[in-house]
């Protein structure tokens, strides 16, 4: 029988020739994948800015019939373009009267029915015209300025606004139960406070007409909306 086996220095020579063509074949792919100066990822990690502008819709998409408004929005805290009518329906184009442009008096006492009604009235004494509306406040004070009772009630009413010339004067009534037939626990005020109406600052006036009821059972004090005048 002949002898088939490769003489050991043959097959050393032929596995030496495969490893060179697989090492020749490895290099050619690499060079086909990256050029010089270009990575081999960056053909699909990122293509051209423009192509994902040009797939996404364009600003001008928004028109009519499409249920939004294509004009901007208002800037936050803008103020809304009827200011001037709100104003104007309010009735207070003029501006409201201030404290320091009025003068407070109490008129004199209107008896009937067991009640003391007095007239509040507020006089405008400045060089403009100017508007009240609402209701004035009120509170009974004594020498040292403590209050005495509580604050007057408010009727039921409809106020209207009162506009005032220079000179000119609105009233707002006062009511109380008579003291001397309701039984109440009584006080004999300094003065009263009168406060114009969305104002703070008050206005003295000196008070003549004896005890007011500051507590008990018919206690009340009442004050209705101002109107035009100086009392009924």
């Amino acid at each position: 029988m002949a002898n088939m086996s490769r003489p050991p220095h043959r097959t050393a020579l032929l596995a030496s020739a495969v490893a060179l063509l697989g090492a020749l074949s490895a290099c050619g792919g690499d060079s086909d994948t990256a050029g010089p100066g270009r990575s081999p990822t960056s053909a699909t990690a990122g293509g051209p800015s423009t192509g994902t502008l040009t797939a996404s819709p364009p600003a001008s998409s928004d028109g009519p019939g499409d249920g939004r408004s294509s004009a901007p929005e208002s800037a936050p805290g803008s103020a809304p373009s009827d200011t001037a009518g709100s104003a104007s329906a309010s009735g207070r184009t003029d501006g409201r009267c201030r404290t320091g442009e009025l003068k407070a008096s109490v008129g004199r006492v209107d008896p009937g029915a067991g009640q003391r009604n007095f007239p509040v009235v507020l006089t405008n004494t400045s060089s403009r015209t100017c508007t009240l509306y609402g209701f004035p406040g009120a509170a009974f004070v004594d020498a040292s300025g403590k209050q005495l009772g509580p604050d007057p009630a408010r009727e039921a009413a409809s106020p209207e606004t009162v506009t005032l010339k220079p000179g000119g004067s609105a009233w707002a009534g006062m009511s109380f139960a008579n003291p001397e037939i309701s039984g109440a626990r009584t006080a004999d005020p300094a003065s009263i406070l009168v406060t114009p109406p969305d104002e703070r600052d008050s206005l003295k006036v000196t008070w003549k007409a004896g005890e007011v009821p500051v507590g008990g059972d018919e206690s009340e004090v009442s004050l209705t909306a101002l109107t035009p005048g100086t009392g009924p």
